[in-house]
């Protein structure tokens, strides 16, 4: 028998980013990928012509002195110049850090002076939020406008023309040969229960996270699909789809600012979109739009950030749409599960089949997760025993940037998502709560999410948010803050009758209030620790 030593076995081969955008250079070069420009416009570009471009822009990075592990910000919408500088940044050998221009601008000051940017590509629409960070964050560190010359603004900054930086690169520039395991990009929490902290992907965890993701259980990705992320590229690494689509040869439709309703629809029916991704906020007004006009050639929406209201499930379905609830963080890469029906499913009941499709879904190759009680031991998988969610995977989070939070892994490598949760014996995921949402009546948990969703299930409600007051008896009861649709009329009595035997009865809320909108964080999530500001000083009857 010939002994296998180590001489023998397959190439080492390193997962580096430039791989991905190398490949669909060579594979799908000709594919489309379109624009929403800052300057009007859309503009049409091809994967060739992004891998040239950014091979370009990795030598005029390297040509301004940036070394490997240098962080580089970028302030701008899901576009093709974006995209060019993920590829270039990281192929330069730098960190690409994704800046979500959402955030308070004590914020965006905090993390570009933490992370230590030397160099910040910003969009058009970005120059008014430089102006105002100028004194806070930018002194020392060199600005490119992502625009050419012919629209760079009046302005007291000192700005380089991207175009013309393109322009100066050698499009031949070979790419930095780092590590696999070297950081490729860095994306900050949105930092609502303190300050942010900055989540680093490697190249590795980034090849291995979008070759998990662009599956048919997943995003659904081939060279005939039309994806369109409005899932921002600052956001959460964009949900992979700057990586997976590519990685296809998937045509790549980037929104650009405009992400209300209107324009979205517009781009779904005027490029054939099949395949799009966003927070369930973002599709409130789409589905209303589509109802009007059809959906098009969209066969697959992908929703996650925060719990999919049941009433929403139902819309794309009468539209012929998958609807496919998703979960994740920024510190798993960032989506950990997905909620589509196992073959076993086919014939159950509707009603059953929707409530398994709302809950979280089960985890791709590539990401663990697990329940565990108070002491971490494992609870079982039969949908009803509660506990905190952890995952593990080539792609999770082992630290944060500059150690903030210290150890975040135990010693088996889990990481504590801060999420309550079940999973049940198919292994689908259904989060009741964030361990800081969650409201404790009397000694045992009301789950806040469960009241919010079926709360937006009512016809009446748009939106709903629940929240734990202080109670002198029971410790903390629940208040249900809801928002109308447009032209509906409903009372705080007949949210309370919708709700009796949907929930416990002693989950009912205490009060039912009514706002025109709720507060979102800058990832799209409800913004709990606002509303318990805007509302500390409410009297639970």
């Amino acid at each position: 028998m010939p002994q296998v030593g180590p001489q023998v076995g397959m190439q080492d081969w390193p997962l580096r980013l430039h791989t991905i955008i190398d490949h669909a250079a060579r594979q799908h070069g000709t594919r489309e990928i379109v624009s929403r420009s800052c300057e009007g416009p859309i503009t049409r570009t091809t994967y060739a012509d992004v891998a040239r471009r950014s091979r370009a822009l990795a030598g005029a990075l390297m040509a301004m002195g940036i070394a490997p592990g240098e962080r580089v910000a970028t302030l701008a919408w899901n576009n093709a110049r974006h995209l060019e500088c993920w590829y270039g940044i990281a192929g330069a050998g730098a960190v690409c850090h994704t800046v979500n221009p959402r955030l308070f601008e004590e914020q965006i000051a905090f993390i570009i002076n933490d992370a230590d940017d030397k160099v910040v590509f910003a969009d058009l629409t970005f120059v008014p939020l430089l102006e105002k960070l100028a004194d806070r964050c930018l002194a020392g560190r060199r600005l490119v406008l992502l625009t050419d010359r012919a629209h760079m603004p009046e302005t007291t900054l000192d700005l380089i023309c991207y175009e013309e930086l393109v322009a100066s690169g050698d499009p031949e520039t070979r790419w930095l040969p780092v590590e696999e395991t070297a950081p490729a990009g860095l994306c900050y929490t949105s930092g609502t229960t303190g300050a942010p902290k900055g989540v680093v992907y490697t190249h590795r965890s980034n090849v291995l996270h979008a070759l998990s993701m662009y599956g048919g259980n997943n995003l659904a990705l081939s060279e005939r699909s039309v994806a369109m992320p409005v899932v921002p590229m600052c956001h959460a690494n964009a949900w992979t789809f700057a990586f997976s689509a590519p990685m296809t040869g998937a045509k790549l439709v980037l929104p650009g600012p405009k992400l209300d309703g209107a324009s979205l629809c517009e781009l779904i029916h005027g490029e054939g979109v099949t395949v799009t991704a966003g927070v369930p906020t973002v599709w409130i007004d789409v589905a209303a739009r589509l109802k009007e006009t059809g959906p098009g050639a969209l066969q697959r929406v992908v929703t996650a950030g925060s719990a999919c209201p049941r009433w929403m499930m139902g819309a794309f379905d009468a539209l012929g749409v998958e609807l496919v609830h998703a979960w994740g963080m920024t510190e798993l890469s960032p989506l950990g599960s997905f909620a589509v029906p196992r073959a076993e499913m086919a014939d159950w009941d509707a009603e059953d089949l929707l409530n398994q499709r709302l809950k979280q879904g089960s985890p791709p190759y590539g990401v663990e997760l697990r329940v565990v009680d108070e002491k971490g031991a494992e609870l079982p998988r039969d949908g009803e025993a509660a506990g905190r969610l952890q995952a593990r995977g080539p792609a999770v989070v082992s630290g944060y940037f500059n150690g903030a939070g210290g150890q975040v892994l135990d010693g088996e490598g889990w990481f504590n998502t801060g999420d309550i949760a079940t999973i049940d014996t198919y292994g689908f995921v259904q989060i009741t709560d964030r361990t800081k949402d969650v409201i404790k009546s009397g000694g045992e948990w009301i789950s806040s999410i469960e009241l919010e969703n079926e709360a937006a299930s009512h016809p009446a409600i748009r939106e709903a948010a629940a929240i734990g007051l202080p109670h002198d008896r029971w410790g903390e009861r629940p208040l249900l803050v809801a928002v109308r649709r447009e032209g509906a009329a409903v009372e705080a009595h007949e949210v309370l009758a919708w709700l009796e035997g949907k929930v416990a009865k002693w989950w009912l809320p205490d009060a039912v209030v009514f706002a025109d909108d709720l507060p979102h964080t800058a990832t799209g999530k409800l913004d709990k620790v606002a509303l318990r500001k805007l509302y500390a000083g409410f009297t639970l009857a």
